[in-house]
């Protein structure tokens, strides 16, 4: 049985933007970076990305970009209060966008983007508890 999430690897062209896009909006900080050595597939760094026994492990490698761009993606938790600064600086980036789907009030917030080789990511201000207490009540109650 899995226990978790062990890392996310994303395959990038520059891991030197990567590395500014983790560390800008996701405050990730760098503990690994193979250099020249490539003891996997090619050059790698690694991230990690919160704090303690929750921190998530991202893997940058160096590679060919997504061929495109679809809603797969991994969301990342923010507090609401955070929001329009964690906005402020996707957007300082120049980063694409995705609008928002439709929600129903008390699911949260997002904010998605896209990184330069076709990976979306979402910030988001909701939890799965809140969520799915919010979808028992049904569509008819708005608030």
């Amino acid at each position: 049985m899995a226990q978790g999430l062990s890392h996310i690897t994303f395959i990038v062209r520059d891991l030197d933007r990567m590395e500014t896009i983790l560390s800008s909006v996701l405050g990730a900080r760098k503990v690994y970076d193979s250099g020249d050595d490539t003891f996997s597939l090619s050059r790698e760094r690694f991230f990690l990305v919160g704090d303690g026994h929750n921190a998530v492990w991202i893997a940058t490698m160096e590679g060919d970009a997504l061929p495109s761009r679809t809603y797969n993606h991994v969301a990342f938790k923010i507090d609401d209060p955070d929001y329009d600064a964690c906005l402020a600086r996707v957007t300082g980036l120049g980063l694409e966008m995705r609008e928002s789907r439709p929600r129903v009030a008390g699911e949260g917030r997002s904010i998605y983007f896209y990184d330069d080789d076709n990976h979306m990511f979402e910030l988001h201000t909701g939890t799965l508890e809140e969520r799915l207490k919010r979808y028992a009540r049904g569509t008819g109650d708005a608030a």
